[in-house]
């Protein structure tokens, strides 16, 4: 490359342009850490993910594709199946028992 070129490098910046950058961040940095976040609305969502076995998911798959085809609709999504079951274990008192007593069988 011949010295005439233009560089296409960023020149650093003065030593007060670096200072005032840095002002201006430590500054904005500070507004940022004294707001203080605000409590999830009773309308908000919360995720969980969970991690199944391939087989686990490849059945999940399948039993969710044959519920589409028994209800007349094009999918049902493992999140509807989810939510689903995490409603009826809430409500009803003997799946509870049921799932509790899974838990401790499985540990």
């Amino acid at each position: 490359m011949e010295p005439s070129s233009p560089s296409f490098r960023a020149q650093p910046p003065s030593r007060a342009n670096a200072s005032a950058q840095t002002e201006r961040f430590t500054s904005l940095r500070k507004n940022v850490d004294q707001q203080k976040p605000e409590p999830p609305s009773r309308g908000q969502r919360t995720r969980r993910t969970v991690d199944l076995s391939p087989a686990t998911h490849r059945a999940l798959d399948i039993w969710q594709r044959d519920a589409a085809d028994r209800l007349g609709f094009a999918r049902v999504t493992g999140q509807e199946v989810i939510s689903t079951l995490i409603e009826l274990l809430l409500k009803d008192a003997k799946l509870s028992a049921e799932v509790t007593r899974s838990i401790r069988e499985r540990r």
